[in-house]
């Protein structure tokens, strides 16, 4: 990939929000061409009447600001409600071969996708077909295959309606094969929650911001990934709350905000400062850093205890409420400092100070995202941030409890409606009796799982609910080839990106409405929900006139599969993509508990939460009471031996630019990083610099440094010299996605250990 000739680095000084965000969104609707029909969006964008953001999946609040949404939320509208096309006289100038040569940014820059498509092997070209055409000839292709050859991926987007119809479509076609973008990010949450506190989500709503009295931050960026939470950070600041920060970067929307809807803050040089503490962590170092923060507190406890003083355990709930304390105290107490300041960057005084913090602040929240569960022991990393918290009662009470941030907008929803490969984690009994089929009782493929698959053959079908799957997995360079093998490849998108010209044999490609285009189905407006990431679900409706006639709703596409394919069920496919509120009425006969009078519920003012048992003190483990977890090492990633590797080695992470959401691109600026007009950027400690003999602006190549056999190599990348830990690095996301090994995933979740992937750095 060419360096772009305008690119520059000049680093950012001011807040994160303000002037510089005000200017982006109105930059890209400007090039979207979507100026007029984007603000009128906007306006109604994460309201109770409106839409729910396409980007982020942070909670929608009950009494929205004027403007409830962020920079990268208005980035990610324009994107979908741009004017610009994708129509079939585009494919007829263009074959599919010499579009694998565009960026990933031209590809979807181009527009929206406006006709169902079929790829042309003899033509190298994409074709226009119809829709009955499309089914028909789909159908016939997936009836006589091996259904566990298939795989039913989703990426996220998607409503908990259509999700409910896609999980059920693939059990009563024969599989379980239901992997989504979940098992690339929050897998690791999941696994880790359930099995310490019983639930599998976030325990905290956006009322607990309000009631706190310290947060933690692990491993989250939320200046570019959740920007709209910065709100409830300031508010925090403003009580005078502390944030103590944890993550390799510093990061600016960790640092400092100005609010872009406030005038005063816009018109003054003020900024509110977020962070109270920042620790900049190695990569890999955060079970480290929390055994050290617990190490803190128990020494600070005995001596409290020893003076007489009020302890700083929660004795009587970890004595009620707890298993395992134990064991996990004699392992903290067992660790040397030493071992924790070296694994973790950190010294013994940083550390203290943060546990000196926590011991003095009675209503505590954990927030964290992808830089604590992308690690080879991702799960235990989540679990040892649950082990802390338990250690002062933080659950169960206003204020304090775990908040996972997650990614994609409903992608934490679609698992609570069956998108899982694991049919324990549905009601089968349930499903069988209310739709009249055999729900196979087979685990299905997780996303590593599902790729594994493609590369010895046994997957043989895929069929996509959004997202661009080939360039959002590890191992890319492997998986491209192999994926030309698949019989067939089935896409339903909104834009054309780099998984749609890797074709298949028989390839399609359906183009379906966004989440912000008014949904009409026999001339009624339909609405839809979503559930964000306190497990609020709330109900939306579309505002914008649909892109074109030959647009079909993701709902409409999936009813249109099945019914080609499948024999008989008791579901009238048809009746519920005409009509939305019968499928919410099938959700909530299935799930009684959670989605019991959704209808008029998920209309209410801010929705409604989903019940969450740890609210009350109440632990659906085996047990049924919350599980201490000892961790098996202070290393992180320990399947790459990281002591053992030479100096030469740095720990990579992948990260996320300002100027893009997952793999959509929306341009080449990371303004809060001052990187300008390019993404083939590698950011280094300036002592490895010098120290491995390279220079500023020196153009490289990044290599991965096990598994030697298999070359796993990206770039040119040009050097930044940039503040973050000695031995460690930091490149965009997917550009560094090759150097991931498919094989280095967090155990138990297979979530890819993206976090830390250790490379050498050789001259271009």
């Amino acid at each position: 990939m060419l360096i772009h000739p305008k690119a520059h680095f000049r680093p950012y000084s001011h807040a994160c929000g303000g002037w510089g965000s005000a200017q982006s969104v109105m930059k890209i609707l400007w090039r979207e061409q979507a100026f007029a029909k984007g603000v009128a969006a906007l306006v109604k964008q994460n309201k109770p009447s409106g839409f729910a953001c396409v980007s982020c999946a942070w909670a929608k609040p009950g009494k929205p600001h004027a403007l409830e949404f962020c920079e990268n939320g208005a980035k990610a509208t324009a994107w979908e409600l741009t004017s610009l096309k994708t129509d079939p006289v585009f494919f007829e100038g263009h074959t599919v071969s010499e579009l694998r040569s565009w960026s990933d940014y031209d590809l979807e820059q181009h527009g929206r996708l406006t006709h169902p498509l079929r790829y042309d092997p003899e033509s190298d070209r994409y074709v226009e077909t119809t829709w009955d055409q499309a089914f028909t000839e789909i159908g016939a292709l997936l009836k006589p295959m091996v259904p566990t050859s298939v795989v039913f991926y989703a990426s996220g987007r998607a409503s908990l309606e259509t999700s409910f119809m896609y999980q059920l479509f693939a059990r009563a076609y024969g599989t379980n094969n239901l992997p989504d973008s979940s098992n690339m990010c929050h897998e690791s949450t999941s696994v880790g929650l359930q099995e310490s506190i019983g639930v599998p989500v976030g325990t905290v709503t956006l009322e607990d911001f309000d009631q706190t009295d310290c947060l933690f931050f692990f491993g989250q960026n939320v200046g570019s990934n959740s920007p709209r939470m910065l709100h409830q950070l300031q508010d925090v600041r403003k009580r005078n709350v502390p944030i103590i920060t944890f993550n390799p970067l510093r990061e600016r929307g960790l640092e400092r905000f100005v609010n872009p809807q406030s005038p005063i803050e816009m018109l003054t040089p003020e900024s509110t400062t977020i962070s109270t503490q920042y620790h900049q962590i190695s990569i890999g170092g955060d079970t480290a850093a929390v055994i050290g923060i617990a190490k803190a507190l128990l020494e600070m406890d005995n001596e409290q205890r020893k003076n007489n003083g009020e302890p700083y355990l929660d004795g009587k709930f970890i004595q009620e409420h707890t298993e395992g304390s134990e064991s996990f105290f004699a392992f903290v107490r067992a660790c040397h400092w030493q071992r924790i300041e070296r694994r973790s960057g950190l010294s013994r005084g940083a550390l203290e100070a943060a546990a000196k913090v926590y011991s003095k602040s009675k209503r505590v929240m954990f927030i964290y995202g992808m830089g604590l569960t992308q690690h080879r022991h991702g799960v235990e990393n989540v679990q040892m941030l649950v082990n802390l918290l338990l250690m002062r009662g933080n659950f169960g009470k206003p204020g304090a409890g775990i908040c996972p941030v997650r990614g994609h907008s409903n992608v934490q929803g679609q698992r609570t409606v069956g998108i899982t490969e694991d049919p324990d984690k549905v009601p089968i009994e349930l499903i069988e009796k209310q739709f009249g089929f055999k729900v196979p009782r087979e685990k299905g493929l997780c996303t590593v799982d599902a790729c594994e698959g493609v590369l010895t053959g046994q997957v043989r079908g895929f069929i996509g609910l959004g997202g661009n799957f080939l360039r959002a997995i590890p191992d890319t360079l492997r998986m491209e080839p192999a994926w030309q093998t698949l019989h067939l490849n089935v896409q339903i998108a909104t834009k054309l990106n780099r998984t749609h010209l890797v074709p298949a044999k028989n390839q399609w490609l359906l183009p379906c409405l966004g989440r912000i285009e008014i949904d009409r189905q026999n001339g009624l407006e339909q609405t839809h929900s979503t559930e964000d990431s306190t497990g609020c679900v709330h109900g939306w409706r579309g505002s914008a006139e649909p892109v074109g006639s030959n647009v079909r709703a993701e709902t409409n596409i999936v009813a249109g599969l099945a019914l080609a394919t499948l024999s008989s069920t008791k579901i009238d496919w048809r009746a519920w993509s005409e009509d939305y509120s019968k499928i919410r009425s099938a959700i909530a006969s299935t799930y009684p508990e959670i989605f019991h009078n959704m209808e008029n519920r998920m209309i209410e003012p801010g929705g409604f939460h989903r019940p969450i048992a740890v609210a009350e003190r109440k632990w659906k483990t085996k047990s049924g009471k919350a599980q201490f977890v000892m961790p098996k090492t202070l290393n992180e990633d320990d399947d790459v031996l990281t002591e053992e590797l030479s100096r030469e080695v740095l720990q990579l992470m992948t990260i996320r630019s300002n100027d893009q959401f997952n793999t959509t691109i929306y341009g080449y600026d990371d303004r809060f990083r001052g990187i300008h007009g390019t993404r083939d950027i590698i950011f280094m400690h300036c002592n490895d610099i010098v120290r491995l003999g390279f220079s500023v602006g020196q153009r490289v190549l990044l290599t991965t440094a096990i598994e030697p056999e298999v070359i796993r190599q990206v770039g040119p990348f040009e050097i930044v010299a940039y503040d973050i830990p000695e031995g460690c690095v930091a490149g965009y996301y997917p550009e560094c996605n090759p150097l991931v090994p498919l094989w280095h995933h967090a155990e138990r979740s297979k979530v890819p250990a993206a976090k830390s992937v250790p490379i050498r750095i050789s001259s271009a």
